[in-house]
This record gives structure tokens, sequence and C-alpha cells, in this order.
């Protein structure tokens, strides 16, 4: 028989439970001639010894992710060699377990499993899409693990076990159709992404925000499978509804095919807006600069950003993944997990799940990141800014416009 602990310590059932294991050992119950053995390990304890912690990484490094969840992983590990070259935390060196999801929703469920229940990691950096947040939240929720989620996502989520280092819908998604409506004058809107969780989501709040803030038209919207290569005939619907703004959010490798059948069908940006959400550094690398030169992304982060902050970080990522090294928004924030986390536990004085949660709920968490300073809310979200870049030739992105900073509010009222 054994006893299984939560991550944050015993439950009171767990201790009624091993009391009335031991009174009755004492009174002499014996099952088949043999003694009950417990031991005093918790089972679901975490990994950490006076010299290491643990943590865990799950991403997509093989699969149609692979293109978007490259540059987190390498982000990741060069945040984490930097805190271990400053001492580690809490005297620790961070041990990294990483772990492929394989561009696969079950295998992130599988492998969160994994990390938590036989890897004991402290914290796990990863995850991409919001259909393999999704498959791990419940993994994360019922053994009290920590997940730090890198990704601008649709929002309409708050867990305590989550810390979201990405934008939610609010921050970018309306923040970024305001800036498209009055720089561009738009009025109707061609919608496309591709057919998940994050994309079908995402567009239901775009359409509501576009019909009720805006005043603007849907004219179009489709969605793509995942992976999917043949956009031909969506090209041809919308040259023939022609919208003001062709707004996407098509995600992973689909995007390299998408916007070169687009450059192919003379669709380009010196005769359409198009405003993406999902096209980062990146995923401009596979798509080519020269097919995207124009078009706008709405992003927190761009590598061309000019700070004295960022050129250091982009000197240092480069340094440690090759001068080619792709670096964007998501490469970013997955950046700022490992060091979030950190200043939570130091803050917290200890790696036990609860107190660190305590510690990130606090209000008092800032980091000076690359894209600037930013601020861990109690809602686990971070108050930063939208930039809106125009791509060019050169597969990097010039900012045309930067906010204010924007509070995070992942439940926006009437949505």
């Amino acid at each position: 028989m054994s006893f299984l602990s939560h991550r944050h310590g015993p439950s009171a059932g767990t201790r009624k439970l091993k009391h009335l294991l031991v009174k009755s050992v004492l009174a002499g119950v014996v099952a088949n001639g043999l003694f009950a053995v417990q031991s005093s390990q918790a089972a679901s304890s975490i990994a950490v010894t006076d010299k290491e912690v643990v943590v865990g990484q799950l991403h997509s490094s093989t699969g149609t992710m692979a293109i978007s969840e490259t540059g987190a992983i390498e982000a990741e590990q060069l945040a984490i060699s930097q805190i271990n070259a400053m001492g580690g935390v809490l005297g620790r060196k961070i041990r990294v377990i990483q772990e492929d999801g394989a561009s696969d929703w079950p295998t992130f469920a599988e492998k969160a499993k994994k990390l938590l229940e036989s890897d004991h990691v402290a914290a796990i950096f990863g995850c991409w899409t919001s259909a393999s947040r999704k498959a791990v939240l419940p993994v994360l929720e019922r053994d009290n693990g920590l997940l730090y989620y890198p990704t601008f996502y649709e929002g309409l989520e708050q867990s305590k076990n989550v810390v979201y280092t990405g934008q939610e819908a609010t921050q970018q998604v309306f923040a970024g159709l305001d800036w498209v409506a009055k720089t561009k004058n738009a009025k109707t809107f061609y919608l496309i992404g591709s057919d998940y969780i994050w994309p079908r989501t995402t567009m239901k709040l775009a359409r509501k925000y576009i019909e009720t803030v805006l005043h603007g038209k849907i004219v179009g919207e489709e969605y793509a499978a995942l992976g999917s290569t043949e956009f031909g005939s969506t090209i041809n619907k919308i040259r023939l509804k022609k919208p003001d703004v062709i707004y996407a959010a098509v995600v992973g490798g689909s995007n390299v095919s998408w916007f070169k059948q687009l450059k192919a069908a003379g669709i380009n940006g010196g005769n359409q807006t198009l405003l993406t959400l999902s096209v980062t550094e990146d995923e401009a690398k596979g798509i080519g600069g020269e097919n995207l030169v124009g078009f706008y992304s709405a992003m927190k982060y761009f590598e061309s950003l000019d700070t004295p902050e960022n050129k250091k970080f982009v000197s240092q990522f480069h340094a440690k993944w090759g001068a080619n090294a792709p670096i964007g928004d998501v490469t970013q924030a997955a950046y700022e997990g490992p060091w979030l986390w950190k200043k939570a536990v130091e803050m917290a004085g200890s790696f036990d799940t609860d107190k660190v949660v305590k510690a990130e709920e606090s209000g008092t968490i800032t980091f000076e990141a690359p894209e600037g300073l930013i601020y861990l809310e109690p809602n686990h979200h971070l108050k930063t800014k939208l930039r809106i870049g125009e791509w060019e030739s050169n597969g990097q992105a010039k900012i045309v416009y930067t906010s204010d900073y924007i509070m995070p509010n992942p439940y926006p009222k009437g949505y």
C-alpha cells in the first residue's frame, strides 16, 4: 500500500488514512502473513536536492508545429543556462528533462503526466497551441504542477497552475483590430485560420469586436486543417470578395504554403492589407521574407526592437544558437518563463507549488525583458504592450506601431 501526496504536501484525508494504517499495524493486522510497508518519501514530491532542481521542457520538436516551437525550446534553454551561470535558483542548478509533444495533443498530455508523476519536475516550460495547453491543463491541475506557457492565445482561461507569458485576445486581437481599422480605414474583413481551438475562438472574438465595436463587416470566414498546404479555393474567394483586410491565424508549416500561394495569385502587401496573428520571425524564416513583404503581424515583440536590452538578448541568443537563428514573439516570451519562475521561487523561498503560486499572485513580480519591463499580474497574465510589425524582404519586421501598456483581461465582458 502506498500514500500519494499532493505536490504541496499530504492532504487531510491522506494524513487520516496514514494514521489509520499505522494504528492497524500496531494492532497486529497482517495481510497474507506480511506487514504493509510504507516509504516516507512522497510519491509526487518535487525533484530537488541540495545541489539541483529538475524542470521539464515540453514542446514540439517534430511535426508541423516544430517550425514555430524550436525557438521557444532554444530561448528557454538560453535562460536556464544564464540562470545556472548566476548560481541557479535558491542555490540549486537547474537540470532540464526535455520531452517532445510531436505536434500531437494526446502526446502532450502523456508527456506532461510523465514529467510530473515520474520525473517530479518543479515546473514545465512548454506548449504552443491552445490544443496542447488544453490537453495538458487537467494533468497540471490534478498533480498541482506549474506550466509557463509562452504563446499569444485566445484568453477565456485562468488557472493557478499556468503562467501565461504571451498575450491574450484583448491585448493582441482587439488592440490590433483597433490599429488596422483606424490606420487603413478598414470596414470589411476576411477571416482565415487553422482548424483548432485558438484560431476558431480567436476569430469568434474578432468577429464580435469587428461587428459591435468597429461596426465593420465580415465577408468571409474559413478554417484549414492543421498542416494543410492547399489554399487555392480560399484565395479565389478572397479575390472575389475583395476585403479591406485579410485577418489571418494560420499556424505552423501551413504558413509556408499559404503565403507562397497568396504571392503566386498576385496578392501582396502592395495591393492588399493583411494582418496576421501567427507569423513571427520563426515562421518568416520558413515562409521567406520575399513572400511577406508589406504584410503585418500583431505581436508584443519583434527581433528588430531597437533597445539596449533587446540588442543584448539578440546577441546572446545568436551566440548560443547561431547568427541566423530567428527570434520571434513566442521565442522571447518563452525566454521570460524561467526568469519569472526564478523570481517567484526566490520570493517564496521555496519550490513548493502553492508557495510559488502565492508569490506569482502577489502583483509585485516584474522583469526587465527584451521586450521591455513586464509585470506579472495576479491573474497569471502579463501587462505588456502590443506592437505592429510590417514585414520586409529580409524576414525582419519594421515596427510601425507600439501601444501603451495593456492590462491583461482574459475574460472580457460580453465575450
